[in-house]
């Protein structure tokens, strides 16, 4: 295998910053929730078709009802996710919010036993049930806080189920399609889903502010290109395993970004909740036979 310009685990420490960002440039912008989606997503695709329409475009013609069929659902799936993601954010912290979106592992097990029949381990079970009892713990106390909190959480799992699907119908289609074709069709899928729901909602597509459409670009190419970007790059010298644990680090990010910014402060029940669900997951995504090379995995 070759040597890596750079240590494989600082453009992961990048990709967990940039995308812990993606909650604090929500709140940031005054835009409704689905305006807010709207432009990230037309942004990113924007930013991605150069390089479609130079090298990709020629797939297109390779795809087949069943991939236009999936990657429509993909796209709706990914929309609703983050409309209801983002309105989540207007009623619950951005500690529960992330929190509860970590738990898309879970949803996901749960999708491949329903639709592709995978069998699940006694360990799956076990992770499952302690990270159920982590979200059950952090929106019992949310709703003690308030009952709109608590509906900001119900917000959050029903837009983690929902990437989750994304994800589960994006699965079959990536087998044929380049990353870069399957991310314009499904980006741009669902920028018109958002369009059509602004228009539907009679939201306005602007003006704004001009730190709205800072908001707007940086949302488009940190968290969504930039971040999962330099996850995609490490993989070719670190485990999966490793960009997974990664990733639960997005929560701790936000949570004290959200501190320092918007002077949110956390409760006991999403510190204990909070740290239920990182535990559950983590003992889903770690590999116990192979956690001594879990950071020396050999790819080649």
């Amino acid at each position: 295998m070759d040597k890596p310009p750079i240590h494989p685990y600082i453009p992961i420490i990048i990709g967990v910053i940039t995308v812990s960002l993606s909650a604090i440039f929500v709140k940031l912008t005054s835009a409704d929730s689905g305006v807010t989606a709207f432009y990230r997503m037309l942004f990113s695709v924007l930013v991605l078709a150069p390089a479609f329409f130079y090298r990709h475009r020629h797939e297109l013609k390779l795809m087949q009802k069943r991939d236009w069929f999936f990657s429509a659902i993909a796209g709706v799936f990914l929309a609703f996710h983050f409309i209801l993601w983002f309105e989540s954010l207007n009623y619950t912290s951005v500690a529960s919010s992330t929190v509860l979106v970590t738990l898309q592992p879970l949803f996901a097990f749960a999708g491949t036993y329903f639709f592709f029949k995978e069998r699940l381990s006694v360990k799956t079970l076990l992770s499952g049930a302690i990270a159920i009892a982590g979200s059950v713990l952090i929106s019992w106390g949310d709703f003690r806080v308030s009952g709109q909190a608590f509906y900001g959480d119900i917000l959050a799992l029903i837009a983690c189920a929902l990437i989750t699907g994304y994800l589960l119908f994006g699965q079959d289609v990536r087998q044929r399609l380049t990353l870069v074709t399957y991310t314009f069709v499904v980006y741009a899928i669902s920028t018109v889903t958002l369009f059509i729901y602004v228009i539907v909602k009679g939201e306005s597509f602007g003006p704004y502010p001009v730190s709205d459409w800072f908001w707007f670009a940086l949302l488009a190419i940190l968290p969504n290109l930039f971040g999962h970007s330099l996850f995609n790059w490490a993989l070719r010298w670190v485990s999966t395993n490793v960009i997974s644990i990664a990733i639960l680090f997005e929560p701790v990010g936000a949570s004290i970004l959200a501190y320092f910014i918007f002077s949110e402060k956390l409760i006991a029940t999403q510190v204990a909740g909070g740290l239920v669900v990182l535990a559950g997951i983590l003992l889903f995504v770690v590999d116990g036979k192979k956690i001594r090379k879990l950071f020396l995995a050999d790819k080649g």
